[in-house]
């Protein structure tokens, strides 16, 4: 009976992985689109990424595959299988149950118009143009409002978009955490503001030549851990990571040759990406005990060692050396801790990608109220770029000079990623909880960095996020790794702490 089951399963397993050979073409293919593809090439680009699309849905789909899946769901066996293949059977029946409630033609379109859109997005980014890109963005949420309403999850048409990037999680759940979290935040920005402290930041707006960035910046991302005979950096419009297969997983960045930050710290927050990628189990590729668990729990990985530990003082400890090495035309008269409060500056600004830690959920909630007010049609996607501004003017102070540094910013609303937002701030939250649990096992960690010792931390992650793949929701597995209820509180500490010590408070 046993070898019954097993046989079953085994032919299941297959063909999740062929269809998981087609989704990591599918993947270089969108790699390539964001790097090296000409720039007539992009109407073939979507035929072809619509055509992949379309494939991968209909086995995802398709009627053998799911008699199969259900089958062994509800066999006799099932209660006696392993963990992995209990949580194959199980994650895959939940996404399945999704897949069917989308028709192939909607998957089909959607990824055509995602794929011209981010062509568009980036014509019209350079030309500084939202109305360039308005007719495309108004196609694509109708599609997003579209599948919304056929996945038809929860009890608000946004939460069938959140349930994608982040399992389980409600727009109830992200408003009530998004506002009290901006609650607490404020009164903290208002003492910084009011401090008689201001941090040298001219230090990291000096001349920083590219050449020399990536190689500082490659350095950085092997120490932390990332394999780099297991993958590669790349230059992009917007900074991101993505899998092509077990064992090479792609990341991206920008440069700026007047500004420190943006690359440097870029590479760092795609390479704790990365790092999760490659610390998922390789033997489960494209199957649930070897994937990510969901965006949130992914964007804890990075923004952890972006912030964490890329902006510590126990890092530059150990890499100040090797940046004024590579920098002695900038650096030659400046201290380590005045690049430390340089490099972590706190202020209202326009940009999230290089917002500070205190200030950067403030640009999330921005966005969640904006995607999700559009998604139930209460914005027009005509009124997005006055309502953006006006939300900036507000919230930050302060109004977006043109369109590149405003609504056209992200590239997320072009790929169709609406709902993935909000996961940033679920991941600050999860990476101060997971980091503060890390400590408490491993010991002090800001020496260890001082001294370049950061696979402890690493090797905690793979062990308690990384290897744990899919098997438990995105809040058990935060819960299940530090023993304790997710909470604000972690992240509060943490940014009270260390802006208290740096700006003197």
């Amino acid at each position: 009976m046993t070898t019954d089951f097993d046989a079953r399963y085994s032919k299941l397993v297959d063909h999740v992985r062929q269809t998981q050979l087609l989704q990591s073409a599918q993947a270089l293919l969108e790699w390539d689109q964001q790097t090296y593809l000409p720039e007539m090439a992009g109407e073939y680009r979507a035929e072809q990424v619509s055509f992949m699309a379309g494939m991968i849905h209909q086995r995802k789909t398709d009627l053998s595959y799911s008699e199969q899946l259900h089958g062994l769901a509800g066999s006799v066996w099932i209660q006696n299988a392993s963990q992995e293949q209990q949580t194959t059977i199980r994650v895959l029946n939940r996404d399945l149950d999704r897949n069917n409630k989308l028709p192939l033609r909607l998957v089909e379109e959607l990824a055509r118009a995602c794929a011209v859109g981010q062509q568009v997005w980036v014509q019209a980014r350079r030309n500084k143009s939202f109305s360039q890109f308005e007719p495309t963005l108004k196609h694509i949420f109708k599609l997003k409002q579209e599948q919304a309403d056929a996945l038809a999850i929860g009890n608000h048409r946004y939460d069938s978009l959140l349930d994608e990037f982040e399992p389980g999680a409600t727009t109830a759940q992200v408003t009530s955490v998004l506002s009290g979290l901006v609650k607490e935040l404020v009164p903290l920005l208002r003492r910084i503001k009011d401090s008689n402290f201001k941090p040298p930041v001219e230090i990291v707006h000096r001349p920083y030549p590219r050449e020399q960035q990536e190689r500082l910046g490659r350095k950085a991302a092997a120490a932390i851990g990332f394999d780099f005979s297991r993958g590669r950096l790349d230059i992009t419009h917007h900074p991101f990571c993505t899998e092509i297969g077990p064992n090479d997983c792609r990341i991206l960045t920008r440069y700026d040759e007047r500004f420190f930050n943006t690359a440097f710290f870029g590479i760092l927050h795609e390479a704790g990406h990365g790092m999760y990628e490659q610390g998922l189990r390789p033997d489960h590729y494209g199957l649930p005990p070897g994937q990510y668990c969901s965006l949130g729990v992914h964007e804890s990985q990075s923004r952890l060692w972006e912030n964490l530990v890329g902006r510590s003082h126990g890092f530059w400890q150990h890499f100040f050396p090797h940046t004024q090495a590579e920098f002695p035309d900038a650096l030659h008269d400046v201290r380590l801790d005045s690049f430390h409060s340089a490099i972590n500056e706190v202020k209202s600004s326009l940009i999230r990608v290089e917002a500070d830690e205190v200030t950067y959920n403030l640009h999330i909630a921005i966005r969640f109220e904006l995607e999700s007010a559009v998604i139930c049609g209460e914005l027009p996607v005509s009124d997005l770029r006055d309502a953006w501004n006006e939300k900036y003017r507000e919230q930050l102070g302060f109004t977006p000079a043109d369109d590149a540094e405003g609504v056209l910013q992200d590239i997320h609303w072009s790929a169709g990623l609406i709902g993935y937002f909000p996961t940033y701030t679920l991941g600050n939250i999860y990476a101060a909880q997971l980091f503060a649990t890390a400590a408490d096992e491993l010991g002090d960690l800001e020496t260890m960095f001082s001294k370049g010792e950061f696979q402890p931390l690493k090797m905690w992650m793979n062990k308690h996020i990384h290897r744990e793949g899919r098997r438990l929701f995105p809040v058990e597995l935060i819960e299940n790794a530090t023993e304790l209820a997710v909470s604000q509180v972690p992240i509060m500490q943490q940014l009270i702490g260390k802006y208290e010590r740096i700006y003197q408070l």
